[in-house]
C-alpha cells in the first residue's frame, strides 16, 4: 500500500472520530440493552448462553456459518454479540474462552486451529459456504482470515452432519462474514464506520473504513482494513524478529432480494500479508546458511455466489452455492548446506478450490430433511527456481458427493439427527498418475431432556470417508511415486455430554474421542524417504479427552469457567508437534476463565479473560521420523487480559476501547504452537504486555 493511501486512511479515521458523533448523532444505533433483551427473548426456549457451547432445543439451528447444527452435536458458536464484545484482532482472540479450540501461532499468518486436539486440515472448513483448500506450507497458518470481517464462527466438534461437506473427519468449522443488513441501523438505508487501532507493544496502527446500504431490494457493502507495524517484544523483553505487520484485507458484497423472497448474493473477500517472517514462519531454527528472516507474501481470496429463498413454502426451500477460493505464498528458498549452501531462488505455492452445492430443505411435521449434492475441484502446486535448476510439482483432487440429513423431534423431550453421504474422488499425483476412490459416511446424534428446562443429555457418533488429502505444496517432490495407490483416510467420532440449566446458571460436561485412520503424512525426501521413493506414508491418530464448564449469566454480565484435558496419540504413542503435522498438536490441560459486565447508564463495558495451560511431559516420547535433537516438556503459563469500552450516551455513534493484553508480562509460547518441544529450536514467544487502544465512529 502506498504511503499516500495510508495517510488518507489515517486522516479519514481521525476526522470521522472527531466529527461523525456530533454531526450524525440522530442515527444512533439501538441501545445494546435492547439488543440483548431481544436476543434473550429469542433464546428463552434454549436457555443457552451466547458464545458458549450450546445444545439444540429447536429442530434446526441456523448457526450462521457452515451447515445447520444437529441435535446432540457438540456445537460451539461465536455469534455477532460475542464478536462485538471481544473485538478480536486474530483467530486466537475469536475463540478465547473455549479450551476445546486451540489456536497456535504468535502472528495471524501462522495461526492454526485445533478442535478437540485435531488440526483443522481434518475438518470441513468453509467461509461464507465456500470450501477452503489452503495446504500451502505447514509453517504458515492454514489460511489467513481478518476477524474484522467476521459476523459469526461455528464449530461442530467431532460429529458433523452430512451437509457440512466432504472431509469432515473431525467435525466442521464455518465462518460467515458480515452483510449490509447486519450493520445498518433500524430505519436507515445507508451507513458506515471508521476504526483506528493502536498497539503499544509492536507500535502497530490499523485502520478500517466501511460503507453499506440497501435500496429497492438491493444491498451493498464495501470494507477495507489496513495494518502496519513493527516487531513485537516478548515478556522477557526480547524482540521477536519477523513479527511485524503489513496486512491489508477487504470485503465486497452485493445482493438482490425480490419481493417473492428470491435472494442472490455475490461476495468477494481478499487478505494479503506481505512482510518479513522467520525463515520458517512459525519457529526459529538455525539450519546452516538459511537467513533468520525472509519475506513471505501470503494472499488469500474467496469469491462466493449464493442463491436462497427467504420465503420458502412447503417442501421448497432451496440453496445454491458456487464458489472459488485460492491461497498463494511467495518467498525465497535458500540452500542450507552442501555445495549450493547460501544459494537462493524464488518459490511460489498455490492452492485453490472450485466448489459448490445444490440442496433443498424439506419441511416435515416433526422436523426437516436436507438433501442435495456438492462438488469440489482442488489443486495444490509448487514452482521453485534456483540458478540452473527448475522444479514444478502439483497434485489435484476432484470429488462429487450426494447427501441427506434429517433433523427430527419425534416427541417433545427428544431431538434426533441422522444422515449419510456418498463421495467419489478422483486424485492425480505429481507424476500424473490417476486414482479413483469412493466411500460412504454416516452420522447419528440426539439429545433428551431428562428434566425439562433443567437437565439434557446428548450423544453422537459418525463414520467419515475423507478420500485422499492433497499434500501441502511446499513439501511436494516431483520425483514422488505412489506405489499401489494412495489410501483414503477415514475416521470415527464419538461424543457424549450433559447440560444443566437453572436460573441463569449453566453447567456442561462433554467427553469425546476421534480416531483417524490412514492419515497421510507426506515427506519430501528425508531418510528413509528419499526422493524417487513412494510418497505414501500413513499414520493413525487418536485424540480423546473431556471438558467441563460453568457459566452464570444475568442482565448486565456473565462469568464463565471451563477446563479441558485433551491428549492425542499417533501410531499408539503420545504426539509431538513434528509427527503431528497436519494431524494434531500436544495440548494437555487448559483452563479458560472469562467475565464481562455492562454499566448501561454510563455506556461502559468491562471484562477480561485468563488462559492457564498446565505443563505436560507427554512430548518427551520420540517418534521414528523426529529430528535428532533432544525433546522437551511443555511448560505451563498463565496469561491475563482485560478490556474497558465506553460509548458515551450523549454520543452513541462513538466508541472508545482499551485492551490490556498479557497484563503480567508472561514469557510464553502458546500451547498449540509448533516446534517448542524440541531442543535447538528458539521459542517463538507470544507478545508480552501490550495496550491496545481503539476508536470507532459510525455514521
Amino acid at each position: 500500500m502506498s504511503s499516500d493511501l495510508l495517510r488518507a486512511l489515517t486522516v479519514s479515521t481521525a476526522m470521522s472520530i472527531f466529527l461523525c458523533p456530533d454531526a450524525l448523532a440522530q442515527s444512533a444505533p439501538v441501545p445494546e440493552t435492547e439488543a440483548r433483551t431481544s436476543a434473550t427473548e429469542e433464546n428463552e426456549d434454549s436457555q443457552a448462553p451466547a458464545g458458549g457451547t450450546q445444545l439444540d432445543t429447536i429442530l434446526v439451528l441456523d448457526v450462521g456459518a457452515g451447515a445447520n447444527a444437529t441435535a446432540g452435536a457438540n456445537l460451539i458458536t461465536i455469534d455477532q454479540q460475542e464478536i462485538d464484545r471481544k473485538k478480536p484482532q486474530d483467530l486466537r482472540e475469536v475463540f478465547s474462552g473455549e479450551p476445546q479450540i486451540a489456536v497456535g501461532g504468535a502472528i495471524p499468518s501462522t495461526q492454526k486451529i485445533y478442535v478437540n486436539g485435531v488440526d483443522e486440515n481434518n475438518l470441513a472448513v468453509t467461509v461464507d459456504g465456500s470450501r477452503q483448500n489452503n495446504k500451502v506450507f505447514h509453517h504458515n497458518g492454514t489460511y489467513l482470515l481478518d476477524p474484522a470481517l467476521l459476523k459469526a464462527a461455528s464449530v461442530q466438534a467431532g460429529v458433523a452432519p452430512a451437509d457440512a461437506g466432504p472431509g469432515a473427519l473431525a467435525g466442521s468449522l464455518g465462518f460467515e462474514t458480515k452483510d449490509a443488513v447486519d450493520l445498518l441501523e433500524p430505519g436507515r438505508n445507508f451507513g458506515g464506520f471508521v476504526t483506528g487501532i493502536w498497539d503499544t507493544n509492536s507500535e502497530t496502527f490499523t485502520t478500517g473504513v466501511s460503507a453499506f446500504g440497501q435500496q429497492d431490494g438491493f444491498e451493498y457493502l464495501g470494507y477495507i482494513n489496513y495494518g502496519r507495524g513493527g516487531n513485537f517484544t516478548a515478556g522477557n523483553g526480547e524482540e521477536m524478529p519477523g513479527t511485524g505487520t503489513d496486512l491489508i484485507s477487504g470485503l465486497a458484497k452485493v445482493a438482490y432480494e425480490s419481493v417473492e423472497g428470491h435472494r442472490f448474493e455475490l461476495s468477494h473477500e481478499q487478505v494479503r500479508d506481505d512482510a518479513l517472517r522467520p525463515y520458517r514462519a512459525n519457529v526459529y531454527i538455525d539450519n546452516g546458511a538459511e537467513p533468520v528472516t525472509r519475506n513471505y507474501d501470503l494472499r488469500r481470496q474467496n469469491t462466493v455466489f449464493t442463491y436462497t429463498d427467504t420465503s420458502p413454502e412447503g417442501w421448497w426451500d432451496p440453496k445454491v452455492v458456487l464458489a472459488y477460493s485460492r491461497t498463494e505464498l511467495g518467498t525465497e528458498v535458500t540452500a542450507p548446506r552442501g555445495p549450493q549452501a547460501g544459494v537462493t531462488g524464488p518459490a511460489f505455492g498455490e492452492t485453490s478450490s472450485f466448489n459448490g452445492k445444490v440442496e433443498n430443505r424439506f419441511s416435515l411435521d416433526v422436523g426437516s430433511v436436507t438433501a442435495g449434492f456438492d462438488f469440489y475441484s482442488d489443486k495444490a502446486a509448487l514452482e521453485s527456481r534456483f540458478p540452473g535448476f527448475f522444479e514444478f510439482a502439483g497434485e489435484r483432487a476432484s470429488n462429487v458427493g450426494a447427501y441427506a440429513q434429517a433433523r427430527l423431534e419425534p416427541f417433545d423431550r427428544a431431538r434426533i439427527s441422522f444422515g449419510a453421504r456418498g463421495d467419489h474422488q478422483w486424485f492425480t499425483g505429481v507424476d500424473d498418475s490417476d486414482w479413483n476412490n469412493a466411500g460412504l459416511s454416516g452420522n447419528i446424534s440426539g439429545e433428551y431432556d431428562l428434566v425439562p428446562e433443567f437437565l439434557t443429555v446428548k450423544a453422537g457418533t459418525s463414520h467419515v470417508w475423507g478420500g485422499v488429502p492433497l499434500a501441502e505444496n511446499f513439501i511436494q517432490n516431483p520425483l514422488w511415486t505412489y506405489g499401489d495407490g494412495p489410501e483414503p483416510v477415514t475416521s470415527d467420532n464419538y461424543t457424549a455430554g450433559l447440560e444443566m440449566r437453572y436460573s441463569g446458571f449453566t453447567f456442561e460436561a462433554n467427553v469425546f474421542r476421534t480416531n483417524v485412520d490412514s492419515a497421510r503424512l507426506p515427506v519430501y525426501g528425508r531418510e528413509p524417504y528419499l526422493p524417487g521413493n513412494t510418497s505414501i506414508r500413513t499414520l493413525d491418530l487418536v485424540s480423546k479427552g473431556w471438558e467441563i464448564g460453568g457459566r452464570y449469566d444475568w442482565d448486565s454480565g456473565f462469568v464463565s469457567l471451563k477446563y479441558a484435558d485433551i491428549n492425542a496419540d499417533v501410531d499408539g504413542e503420545p504426539a509431538d508437534t513434528e509427527i503431528g503435522r497436519y494431524l494434531t498438536t500436544p495440548l494437555g490441560q487448559i483452563v479458560m476463565i472469562g467475565a464481562g459486565y455492562t454499566f448501561d447508564d454510563w455506556g461502559v463495558k468491562v471484562g477480561g479473560d485468563i488462559e492457564i495451560a498446565l505443563k505436560t511431559d507427554r512430548t518427551l516420547v520420540r517418534h521414528s521420523t523426529d529430528p535428532a535433537s533432544a525433546k522437551k516438556e511443555l511448560p505451563g503459563y498463565e496469561v491475563v487480559n482485560a478490556y474497558l469500552e465506553w460509548t458515551p450516551p450523549s454520543k452513541p455513534n462513538f466508541t472508545l476501547r482499551a485492551d490490556a493484553l498479557n497484563i503480567f508480562d508472561e514469557t510464553y509460547t502458546d500451547r498449540a504452537a509448533y516446534g517448542q518441544d524440541f531442543a535447538g529450536v528458539m521459542p517463538h514467544y507470544d507478545p508480552g504486555r501490550s495496550f491496545r487502544l481503539s476508536a470507532t465512529a459510525r455514521f
